[in-house]
């Protein structure tokens, strides 16, 4: 089975984030594939490479990294939440004037075209909300 997934909520906040990594996690685990992560609304701060857990607590952006890296998830992050939210890539910190940049990849700004074509090219889209 082939799933996408919808994060809505903020790393730390609300427990969606990390129920949204850990569904992922045993997706994959069991054999499935999450072909993609869209983070919306304040679900983008996920992918902040600002974020410094203790180290007892899980690292959610490192968590999404792995993920990412062991098992080619795309992880996307919603651009106009993204900016409005203070989250930025090089290109668009430069474009925008700003000095600092806390978006990296894997992680890549995007627009909801793309959730669009992860909804129809999978078998489940499933959202993590707070």
């Amino acid at each position: 089975m082939s799933y996408a997934l919808l994060v809505h909520a903020a790393p730390y906040s609300e427990q969606g984030a990390l129920s949204a990594l850990r569904f992922a996690q045993a997706a994959v685990a069991q054999g499935h594939r999450v072909s993609s992560v869209f983070f919306y609304r304040d679900g983008v701060h996920n992918a902040s490479t600002l974020m410094a857990p203790p180290q007892d607590e899980v690292h959610l952006a490192e968590g999404w990294r792995s993920l990412a890296q062991e098992h080619g998830t795309e992880l996307l992050i919603c651009v106009a939440a993204g900016l409005r939210r203070g989250l930025m890539s090089a290109e668009e910190s430069a474009r925008h004037g700003r000095e600092a940049h806390n978006l990296e990849p894997p992680f890549v700004l995007t627009g909801l075209g793309q959730l669009v074509d992860a909804m129809l090219g999978n078998d489940r889209v499933i959202t993590f909300a707070p």
